[in-house]
């Protein structure tokens, strides 16, 4: 049981990760070692438990296209695009304030 719509909005996609996937995934579909290259901080155990965590809430799509493997988000996924785009331009704006340094890569 929830006592707040946050709270199970953070229960789907909360943890550095999963919100880190959703949003590359909003720019376009990426095959797997593409998304990959994009997050060198997570380990390879993390990033398929993500993925999968993400798959199972009907967040993300596989898809196999030989000889790669697709991810894509589902319309279920797509309908999180406004509040992942707030996410990131808080980010932004964020980084700009403290200086922090945010390298795509």
């Amino acid at each position: 049981m929830y006592h707040c719509p946050v709270e199970l909005a953070l229960d789907v996609i909360g943890g550095k990760w999963r919100a880190v996937i959703l949003a590359h995934l909003k720019e376009r579909p990426h095959f797997y070692g593409e998304l990959r290259r994009k997050m060198p901080g997570i380990s390879e155990k993390m990033f398929v438990q993500r993925l999968r965590e993400l798959q199972d809430a009907g967040l993300v799509a596989r898809a196999e296209v030989p000889p790669h493997v697709e991810y894509s988000l589902t319309e279920e996924g797509r309908s999180l695009a406004p509040a992942l785009q707030a996410l990131y331009d808080w980010g932004v704006r964020r980084a700009a304030l403290t200086g922090e340094v945010i390298s795509p890569f």
